[in-house]
Parts: structure tokens; C-alpha cells; sequence
């Protein structure tokens, strides 16, 4: 024994949980703006392109994240984890938008 407190498979599941989310927001964008410019629609890509982005980004940060839970699991502190909630708040609204031109273009 090490002595040192092990913080178990909590933050394994939290950072599986916040891969799925990024991978998820990072293709589905890809693929809706793929699928946008080939249906000659560049407006609505542009949305889906920024949610592939805010996916993306949080991808990259998954590793800072998860050593950063790890050491506050370790020392008994909280964790700030506003700024990727802001991320995935942003691709979120960044995919709403997109509904929106859809549904307004599809109206019209």
C-alpha cells in the first residue's frame, strides 16, 4: 500500500463520458456539414462546422481534464469544470442554430 488514496474508476467513467460527448458533437458536425454543402445549403454548414469545432476542442482537452480531476480526487479539492461546460453549451446552441436555418429554410 502506498498510502496514497486512489481515486478509483470514477473519473475513468467521467472521462469515457466526456469522450463520448466530444466524438459525438465532433462527427455528427462533420457529417452535417459534409451532407450541407453537397445539398448546395453552405449557410447550415457553417453551424455544424462550428459544433464539429467546440466537439473537437473538447476532445483535445479530454487529457488536461481527466489529470486535473485525478490530482483533485487525490488532494480532496473541487474540480472547475465551467470552461467545457461552455464548450459543449456552445456546440449545443452552435447545432440549434443549424435546426433552426433548417426548419426556416425548409419554410420558405
Amino acid at each position: 500500500m502506498s498510502g496514497e488514496p486512489r481515486p478509483g474508476l470514477h473519473s475513468e467513467r467521467t472521462r469515457l463520458a466526456w469522450v463520448r460527448t466530444a466524438v459525438t458533437m465532433a462527427g455528427s458536425g462533420i457529417a452535417a456539414a459534409g451532407i450541407s454543402v453537397r445539398q448546395d445549403l453552405p449557410v447550415l454548414a457553417v453551424p455544424f462546422a462550428a459544433a464539429a469545432l467546440a466537439g473537437a476542442v473538447l476532445l483535445l482537452r479530454t487529457g488536461i481534464r481527466h489529470r486535473r480531476l485525478e490530482r483533485a480526487l487525490r488532494q480532496g479539492s473541487l474540480v472547475d469544470g465551467r470552461r467545457d461546460a461552455r464548450i459543449v453549451w456552445a456546440g449545443a446552441l452552435a447545432v440549434a442554430a443549424a435546426a433552426l436555418i433548417m426548419v426556416l429554410t425548409m419554410a420558405l
